[in-house]
């Protein structure tokens, strides 16, 4: 295996001609292993199996990752000419159980094995083409031709990984050993557990845009968290510290698994892990593509719900409270230990990883990296507690849009540290991949002792129409040349009250907050209303949070990912000015009064009755107090008799603005000329609604 050994590359150094050798020498080495792989199947037949029934059939990855790399470059017009169009569609997407997925084989004309080696063979000869005569500049990023090359190569890697452990499903007679590099043969009795002490620390994730290293989109973006003191297991749970989970009745005890653990538990009617087998009283191993007798001393391999049934075991028995670390936690234990990145590592990798050492884990105390540690990154992947999310100022490739957002449900948690096949991107620092909680990877898990209660925090996509149109009318301005409706009528609000000894203000229509957030600096306290919890929790997170996300309708099927950081928007600083609180603004509240202004953006024509609403909203208001109302005058059809105007009384014509004159005019001084504002409503990329919003200032007597 060693001639199939590389590391990611830094993109940032070196010379042009440098890093194209360096790129083509990555790519050949990535190519030509994940090749290598395949050649454990006992036949070609074995292509047309599932490993999983979750998961396409074998062939399919043999295609996906060559048809990944054309139809990417055909994205980004960097070949004009396709190879197959067929192929290019039936091996696209397929690699998760979303409902996108179609997995039935009926649906598919499945080509000949040899065909889809021709194909790669004739995709390899392309993209070589590609790296030897595309123009390079340094440093490649996000929009350099050479970063959509860098995206096949890390793909490929990924998919080395993944391949391998649907090739360990394969039952055993369909694959040959010893094709694959050398399996670990030392084994024996597994070394006895300890917790050790984790000094508390401040914990800084996300990747710099600059980073020198290829990354994923989930990788970007700023998170910090203090990290209290804990203890960590010395070693990732072993075979052997399993097996007693298992003999005391792990398996049929139901309060140790949480209830989507149990439900899985079930349906599997799941006795052991997936890769144990035993006959009689002795237990084996299943590997890559052979069984050995069990090596006590390895990392167990399972899925999140069974590591999380045997922390629970462990806190019952123990009366300590044990549980999985958090994504930050995996962190600190990491910059604790004092490992260094990849490019760091010197001539050989710190553990077992980057295949380097082993075609398979090995014992668990073989390598010690820090502080007592060991298995910190390599040897098998270690899941934690934290669903996948972007980090605030998450931002999607345009080449590649659905790599992360579609695991952003709650459903996919991360892994960390990497296996002992775990290749470039992957075994970098910074990588962050997740998987649904039941899915089996080289995966096992490391436990952690502490009292500090688990937060998790939940930043997922909001993907209601109706929240995600209000927030690209509130936010979009940062994403486009459109202005917001909201941050235009705060500017008007202040030159209206300028100079004015105002310091409270009630906002009748929140909505997803921007106006709000933008007067906060302007004012002592502001409470800010909405009808609508769907709508009101948008502007609570970004409160809480700093950050919220909406999918915006593109065209069709295509949609945008929208990112929104108040820091972005040079806001947030004054956020605790703000109250946010779901109300009717037709029925408030008595606490909701004695406001210095009251501003009703686009609220009357979403009342039932307005007429009512403008006879008492004085009565909210401190003397001399401000009322300025935004109107689109858009009454609702099915109260006309609550219409202030926009009707003909005895022949002639009512506008609305002087029926709302003529209520006002008893508590309220009109003090400026109406104003025109744009209100558009953005429904798509290229379907809006015109609206102009009349603005009106009013004095109360």
């Amino acid at each position: 295996m060693k001639s199939f050994i590389a590391k990611t590359i830094n993109l940032n150094d070196g010379t042009s001609e440098e890093k194209r050798k360096e790129i083509r020498d990555y790519f050949i080495k990535t190519w030509n292993v994940h090749e290598k792989l395949y050649t454990q199947l006992a036949s070609d037949e074995v292509f047309y199996h599932r490993g999983d029934p979750l998961r396409h059939i074998i062939l399919f990855y043999l295609g996906h990752t060559a048809v990944f790399f054309i139809n990417k470059l055909f994205l980004a017009k960097l070949i004009d000419a396709r190879i197959n169009p067929e192929f290019e569609s039936t091996f696209a997407i397929g690699v998760d159980e979303m409902s996108w997925d179609d997995l039935d084989s009926k649906h598919y004309n499945w080509p000949e094995v040899d065909a889809v080696r021709d194909y790669r063979e004739k995709a390899k000869e392309m993209i070589l083409n590609l790296i030897d005569d595309t123009p390079l500049r340094l440093p490649i990023d996000w929009d350099n031709p050479f970063w959509i090359v860098m995206m096949g190569i890390e793909h490929e890697r990924i998919h080395l990984e993944t391949s391998s452990v649907l090739i360990r499903q394969l039952p055993l007679d369909e694959v040959v050993a010893g094709r694959f590099g050398e399996i670990c043969t030392e084994s024996g009795e597994a070394p006895s557990n300890e917790m050790l002490t984790v000094e508390a620390g401040n914990v800084k994730m996300g990747k710099p845009r600059n980073h020198h290293l290829y990354g994923w989109d989930n990788e970007y973006g700023k998170h910090s968290e203090e990290i209290l003191e804990f203890k960590a297991a010395k070693y990732l749970t072993s075979n052997q510290e399993f097996l007693e989970f298992m003999k005391d009745d792990g398996y049929e005890n139901e309060e140790f698994w949480t209830e989507e653990g149990w439900s899985w538990r079930n349906f599997k009617e799941a006795k052991m892990p997936l890769f144990w087998r035993k006959d009689g009283d002795e237990y084996r191993l299943r590997l890559v593509a052979e069984e050995i007798p069990m090596p006590w001393n390895w990392p167990v391999e399972v899925n999140y719900l069974e590591a999380k049934a045997f922390c629970n075991w462990k806190t019952k028995k123990t009366r300590k409270t044990y549980r999985l670390p958090t994504e930050a936690e995996w962190m600190r234990l990491y910059e604790y230990t004092e490992l260094k990145d990849q490019l760091e590592w010197g001539d050989t990798a710190p553990g077992n990883i980057n295949l380097e050492h082993f075609a398979s884990p090995c014992p668990v105390d073989k390598f010690e990296q820090g502080k007592g540690f060991f298995d910190v990154i390599g040897n098998v992947w270690q899941w934690t507690e934290t669903p996948i999310t972007g980090f605030a100022g998450f931002k999607v490739h345009p080449m590649y849009d659905d790599f992360s957002t579609p695991t952003f449900d709650g459903k996919h948690n991360l892994i960390k540290g990497g296996s002992w096949i775990s290749t470039g991107n992957e075994a970098t620092k910074h990588s962050r991949y997740a998987f649904r909680r039941h899915f089996y990877q080289h995966a096992g898990f490391r436990m952690i002792e502490s009292e500090t209660p688990l937060t998790i925090e939940s930043a997922d996509y909001e993907t209601d129409y109706e929240i995600a149109v209000s927030c690209e009318e509130n936010w979009g301005d940062k994403f486009t040349l459109n202005p917001s409706f909201f941050k235009e009528l705060s500017i008007i609000v202040l030159s209206l009250l300028k100079d004015e000894p105002v310091k409270t203000l009630l906002d009748l229509n929140a909505d997803t907050g921007r106006l709000a957030f933008e007067l906060a600096p302007y004012f002592e306290k502001i409470t800010a209303l909405d009808f609508s919890a769907r709508y009101i929790r948008i502007p609570i997170q970004l409160q809480e949070q700093g950050y919220m996300r909406y999918v915006m309708k593109d065209e069709g099927e295509l949609v945008f990912y929208r990112d929104v950081v108040l820091s972005d928007f040079a806001l947030g600083k004054n956020k605790g000015n703000i109250t946010f609180k779901q109300d009717n603004a037709q029925n408030l509240k008595p606490i909701y009064k004695d406001y210095d202004v009251i501003v009703a953006p686009n609220l009357l024509e979403e009342l039932n009755d307005p007429k009512d609403f403008l006879a008492n909203i004085h009565t909210r208001l401190n003397k001399n107090g401000y009322l300025i109302i935004a109107s689109t005058y858009d009454w609702k059809d099915e109260a006309k008799e609550n219409w202030p105007g926009g009707f003909k009384k005895d022949g002639e014509p009512v506008t609305s603005l002087d029926g709302i004159k003529q209520i006002l005019e008893q508590n309220f001084v009109l003090e400026r000329d109406p104003i025109n504002l744009n209100a558009d409503i953005k429904l798509s990329s290229r379907l809006r609604i015109s609206r102009m919003s009349e603005i009106t200032f009013w004095k109360k007597k």
